[in-house]
């Protein structure tokens, strides 16, 4: 391969072959819990508290968690056997936000070990807080706790938007999470499922466990999540669909879900031989706060090998502020394979880019080692630059050299790309030895490069060279195959996010074919394999089909005047039996309904702007509006107004029009930032006088036919959001 790399990782390196031969037994061979077989086993009881091995008596419980977790674990080796166990916080499946409490609180000890069973309804599936030598084997955490999306399928909005930016008070408790590990060390997560929630493991100064064969797959922020914790093993995970934010061929934000999140200080991990795909980042690293305001530390010395990091929205591998190994991973169809601003000392060794609008991406980077990789199809594979200026507030470059320099670009293979290598103000930039085939530009430079040396490369399409076996991790013994089989299903055109976050493909859906708004309407439907056929339709002046299969494409024609109000119901019959997004198990052969409905009552809306002082009433706060608009559909967000003349801060709306229903039952819900008020022929139904970012708030109400409907919002400055949508209630 050329010039051996001028710095390697020995913390890393040096501990590989160790690695294999220190793992907890019970990891190798079999666990302890082998015994707990032949333990009398006893019936749960509400609250109940554990300080000895135990079996729970098979059987669904019911068991809210209100002021005290469901369960507590105390002292040390204490097993707790839960095969055949399902644990219910909640007997409401169709409202995951509403789902509250921990099921399983672990306080302290050592060798606690939980096996079995199947925890869901909960805000918190199990919990654990100073524990040594923990082990969680085979537990189904699957379905709990979530909150509920309100970005649309044409248009996202803000409140969707994650923050993991600070967790030293445990705020990422608030975000829910099946497992949530809190200065634990030692022992082992392995063969969990958590799937359709919002969160799936989070470990918070939680060192040294080995994290492996589980599935933490469809969940609507994160797969793994790690807050200042070091010396873990993540290995032979699938870790799929972790997302949010993405609407296939309208927006690709991701809104910061990822399906491996490592944030402020984690130090030392191995991760390898997962598969991280088709979530908003595959893995995002961040250094933290600590590093950006003094520069010290990172999340450094981590070791990434033989993982699939594949068809994020956003970036496959963000790596922001630290130093770290990527070796042998499938990097594919990102818009970005890897974002690296401000990375240093980072090698990326033998990994295959494919069909990536940007293969490598970095800013102010320094010491950067790109060595026998593979560039296929990618549009730019190497993009490398500083800004002329940064951030006044970021304490970052005021310790650091965040000059871009000194890159080594050596031994890879260049194929199909528009720009090999674009690089702005770049210094010591090393080219040598790389083959270019079908390639329409090898470099595109500006500003400075001085110090480069581009040695001339061969043409043709030689294989990469193979990763050297000092840079090799093993397989664990046992170790399941987490990657999609060949064949399988897969891409961003299969991700498909609705108001409870990724869609799994396990059961029927129906879905647009492009916009939601469509007429006439054309829907997919999706699912396993089986047959559909109609049970109802309302407000359709014409179907271009009554019956037929999984993978149709139905066309619906609205009647006149209802183009806004009309819905569908299938029934589905398949072979298999399958589990709804919910986490209702439906019998193979048994009829299961399902639909579409378009709802959006027509308001012809009038809204006036006005430049205010303050969130507070003002007299003659109506008069004179510096901007007007008309518009049918109340759903506004910019950063920049339309209209130059609606202020940039400091501005008030007032919306006003006519709302005609049938009578009922609806929802109202305002979405805003910053405040807003509702008004249903003038009687307050929403009022939210906070400053913050964008939130939603919900009222019921009865509608007897035609209503004048108010709507005030107030935007003090930055993102302007004001969105109202109504529903019909059973």
């Amino acid at each position: 391969m050329g010039a051996p790399l001028p710095f390697t990782f020995p913390r890393i390196i040096g501990s590989l072959g160790a690695m294999q031969h220190s793992l907890p037994l019970a990891v190798i061979l079999l666990s302890p819990l082998a015994l707990s077989a032949q333990q009398h086993a006893v019936p749960y009881t509400p609250g109940m508290v554990i300080t000895a091995s135990t079996r729970i008596a098979p059987g669904s419980y019911l068991a809210p968690s209100e002021d005290a977790p469901a369960m507590t674990i105390r002292g040390s080796e204490v097993t707790v056997d839960l095969r055949g166990v399902e644990l219910v916080g909640s007997a409401d499946r169709l409202h995951p936000d509403a789902f509250s409490g921990t099921a399983i609180a672990i306080d302290g000890g050592r060798g606690v070990t939980v096996r079995g069973g199947s925890i869901r309804g909960y805000k918190v599936g199990i919990l654990a807080r100073g524990t040594r030598g923990l082990t969680l084997w085979e537990i189904d955490l699957s379905h709990n706790w979530k909150t509920r999306l309100h970005s649309g399928i044409e248009k996202e909005s803000l409140i969707d938007w994650m923050s993991f930016h600070q967790n030293e008070n445990d705020e990422w408790l608030e975000k829910g999470a099946a497992i949530y590990l809190v200065d634990v060390t030692g022992g082992e997560v392995r063969g969990t499922t958590v799937r359709q929630g919002m969160n799936g493991l989070l470990m918070v100064r939680t060192d040294s466990m080995t994290v492996w064969n589980n599935d933490f797959s469809y969940n609507s922020a994160l797969g793994i999540g790690m807050y200042r914790s070091s010396h873990n093993i993540l290995m032979h995970n699938r870790v799929d669909y972790n997302v949010r934010g993405y609407s296939h061929g309208f927006y690709n934000r991701g809104q910061d879900s990822a399906g491996i999140l490592m944030y402020e200080q984690c130090m030392d991990n191995v991760v390898a031989y997962n598969s991280v795909t088709h979530s908003g980042d595959g893995l995002f690293i961040w250094a933290g706060q600590s590093t950006m305001d003094s520069g010290e530390g990172g999340v450094n010395g981590n070791l990434f090998y033989g993982n699939d990091f594949s068809h994020a929205p956003t970036n496959g591998i963000e790596n922001t502020f630290s130093s770290n190994l990527f070796v042998g991973n499938r990097i594919e169809e990102n818009w970005h394979g890897v974002w690296g601003g401000y990375s240093w000392q980072t090698v990326f060794l033998g990994n295959r880019f494919k069909d990536n609008d940007e293969a490598i991406t970095i800013e102010h980077g320094q010491q950067i080692r790109i060595v026998g990789n593979a560039f296929d199809g990618d549009t730019t594979a190497i993009r490398i630059w500083q800004n002329p200026t940064e951030p006044a507030d970021w304490g970052y470059p005021q310790h650091r050299d965040t000059r871009s320099h000194d890159y080594v670009i050596l031994g890879n293979r260049f194929l199909g790309n528009q720009v090999a290598l674009q690089a702005t103000d770049s210094r010591e930039v090393r080219i040598a030895g790389n083959t270019f085939a079908e390639v329409d530009t090898l470099t595109r430079t500006k500003g400075d490069t001085s110090g480069w040396s581009f040695t001339p490369s061969t043409t043709g399409r030689p294989a990469p060279t193979p990763v050297p076996g000092e840079y090799r991790v093993a397989r664990l013994p046992g170790g399941i195959d987490a990657m999609i089989p060949r064949g399988e299903r897969r891409g961003r055109k299969t991700i498909i996010v609705d108001e409870w976050g990724p869609y799994d493909w396990e059961s029927p859906k129906l879905w647009p074919v492009g916009r939601s708004d469509a007429a006439p309407q054309r829907l997919r439907v999706l699912g396993p394999a089986g047959r559909w056929r109609l049970v109802g339709l309302e407000g359709v002046a014409s179907l271009s089909a009554e019956e037929g299969q999984v993978g149709d494409t139905l066309t619906i024609v609205p009647t006149g005047g209802r183009e806004n109000d009309w819905r569908v119901e299938l029934e589905y019959t398949g072979a298999q039996p399958f589990t709804t997004p919910f986490g209702e198990s439906v019998p193979a052969n048994q009829p299961w309904r399902f639909g579409w409905e378009r709802f959006v009552p027509q308001i012809n809306w009038h809204l006036e702007f006005f430049p205010r002082k303050s969130a507070l009433f003002e007299p003659g706060m109506y008069r004179d509006p510096v901007a007007t608009m008309d518009t049918t559909r109340l759903d506004l967000s910019w950063y920049r107004p339309p209209d130059p003349a609606i202020p940039q801060s400091m501005v008030r709306t007032r919306a006003r029009g006519t709302l005609t229903l049938p009578p009922g039952r609806y929802l109202i819900r305002a979405i805003y930032d910053d405040n807003a008020w509702v008004m249903i022929d003038g009687s307050v139904l929403i009022e939210d006088v906070t400053l913050g970012e964008s939130r939603a708030k919900e009222a019921e109400f009865m509608a007897t036919g035609t209503h004048q409907i108010e709507v005030t919002h107030w935007q003090e400055e930055g993102w302007y959001e004001l969105r109202l949508d109504i529903e019909r209630l059973p």
